[in-house]
């Protein structure tokens, strides 16, 4: 016996439900014109994912009961086809206002079934148990003579879940999903899938989302396996996609066979991801273009090329915004990048205030010696300067402060840190460097090759804040410091493991000083993606009142 299933991997909006509903609905019709028997799509696909404490509005519930309903009534142009759509269900009897995480099977204007996930992930980026009730039941179904087992996320990522939907009879298991990228993560996944398809003797065909939204990225690469782990399937990355999956029964054995999409190195998810994020966040709020500081510098050159990549240079505005200290490479090198890839430039000398507004407190400080104070005043001229025209034009500021710096707090609160997206916020700089040199050997959206200037990527790096400045005046080689950053705050390692590990006490001391007494500017600052395993952001909690010094 032959028949294919249908994976729809979609980029869905958060409270949008009817038209999520309506894209669940296309991707059904060619799904059904395709000859699929069954149409898989992703976590809480009604209603988008995470909708965070939506779920605890009665009228938002409402419009998710109201869309399903629609999908469900869609249902009947297809007899034969069965649906797997993913929605919020309210959970009766609870001591809070609390839902399930549930998929319903739809098949000819019907609900067979509804599943509740029973795995719910409450660490990280991850707060389930805020929301949802756990579900304790399976759920199968038959499509075609197979018995197909449901489970949605987590519940896949543990054994018991999976066993028990074997032991109920499943034969194959179908997973919907929402699982947020990080460094490596499509890796990570497959390979814990591979684990229980190997446990439970049974092939998987996993669904999933992709998708900027807000913090998170959704990349894709969904995918099937055979009952030995081997890969049967995968959808491409970073992009919505229909995958067919041809499911085969000879006697009680299951063979699945599509296309395998190749997942790409690391550099190269990651450059896909951070242009999803971009277009995402602004397409999704509604922004019609970006604007952004251009400093000649390399991590606004970064920044910059991912903007073009992700909007197109005709939405992407740049401004060169010189000081006393600004070298003459930096112009130059700022002006070639601008021209090389098409966007609008223009330069706004920020000497003259930055005169004004030392005269005004010219009283106050005398006596005293300049040193940070006016450095953070020409950061917060700048920030004022490019707010001033995303408030004129409705374009929103992409910042380009990196990982590093945002640990370090070698940033300017009000200053460079203003704006309303955080590219770079969860990019380490040895890693902005890796970038730079993989964007200009690779040309994905076909905006031009080589984009950034060869000497801002190997100049030495400085915030030309003050005569001679450079970065590694006030830090540890980048190198060093990065490697701090992962271990202590990625890692949780404690300043006694790390200096046991090669590292001299007073970089680490230092560092993780850094971390400590910046967290207050952390908490003002904009969102970005999150990109590695632990982000600054919805997955790092920390008081900023903290005598903790370990």
């Amino acid at each position: 016996m032959t028949f294919a299933i249908a994976v729809a991997q979609l980029n869905l909006v958060v409270g949008d439900m009817q038209g999520n509903a309506r894209k669940m609905v296309e991707a059904a019709a060619q799904a059904a014109g395709q000859g699929a028997r069954l149409l898989l799509t992703p976590e809480l696909g009604v209603c988008g994912y995470a909708a965070e404490d939506l779920y605890q509005r009665p009228s938002f519930l409402d419009e998710c009961d109201a869309a399903l309903a629609s999908v469900v009534q869609a249902s009947t142009q297809w007899p034969g086809l069965t649906l797997v759509v993913g929605h919020p269900v309210r959970a009766s009897g609870q001591g809070r206002p609390l839902c399930y995480n549930a998929a319903s099977v739809v098949r000819d204007g019907a609900v067979l079934a509804t599943y509740y996930k029973r795995a719910l992930p409450n660490y990280r980026e991850f707060d389930e148990e805020r929301y949802f009730a756990t579900g304790d039941q399976p759920c199968v179904f038959e499509v075609d003579g197979v018995r197909v087992g449901l489970l949605i996320c987590e519940d896949a990522w543990w054994p018991e879940a999976a066993r028990s939907t074997q032991q109920a009879g499943a034969q194959l298991l179908a997973v919907i999903n929402a699982s947020p990228f990080h460094i490596d993560k499509p890796q990570q996944r497959e390979a814990v899938m591979a684990e229980r398809v190997r446990e439970t003797g049974l092939p998987m065909v996993y669904a999933h989302l992709v998708g900027g939204q807000d913090e998170l990225v959704f990349d894709g690469h969904s995918f099937a396996l055979q009952a030995d782990g081997s890969v049967a399937a995968r959808a491409p990355g970073f992009e919505e996609n229909l995958l067919l999956v041809q499911v085969d029964q000879a006697q009680a054995a299951i063979k699945l066979s599509s296309t395998i999409t190749p997942q790409g190195d690391t550099n190269s998810q990651l450059w896909h991801a951070l242009v999803l994020a971009v277009r995402d966040y602004l397409g999704k709020t509604g922004f019609p273009g970006a604007v952004l500081g251009l400093s000649g510098g390399i991590d606004s050159a970064l920044v910059l090329a991912i903007a073009v990549d992700a909007l197109g240079a005709d939405k992407v505005r740049t401004v060169m915004m010189p000081s006393p200290y600004t070298a003459d490479i930096s112009w130059i090198d700022a002006r070639e990048m601008a021209e090389r890839l098409g966007v609008h430039y223009e330069e706004i000398s920020i000497a003259p205030m930055f005169e004004g507004f030392k005269a005004a407190l010219a009283a106050d400080f005398a006596g005293r010696a300049e040193d940070t104070t006016e450095e953070n005043l020409q950061a917060r001229i700048r920030g004022t300067l490019l707010m001033a025209l995303s408030n004129k034009f409705g374009t929103i500021v992409l910042t380009t402060g990196n990982k590093s710096e945002m640990a370090t707090g070698y940033c300017t609160l009000y200053g460079d840190m203003a704006g309303g997206f955080a590219v770079l916020r969860d990019v380490l700089k040895t890693r902005v460097f890796e970038l730079a040199r993989w964007r200009n050997a690779n040309d994905p959206y076909g905006t031009g090759r080589d984009p950034i200037p060869e000497r801002i990527i190997t100049r030495p790096p400085s915030a030309e804040l003050r005569p001679d400045q450079k970065d590694q005046d006030s830090l540890p080689p980048y190198e060093v410091l990065d490697a701090i950053i992962v271990r202590y705050m990625e890692q949780d390692e404690g300043i006694e493991p790390i200096v046991q590990a090669g590292y001299a006490r007073a970089d680490v001391e230092r560092v993780v000083r850094l971390i400590r007494i910046n967290e207050y500017k952390r908490r003002q600052a904009a969102v970005g993606p999150r990109l590695s395993e632990r982000g600054f952001g919805r997955d790092w909690r920390y008081p900023i009142t903290n005598r903790f010094r370990g």
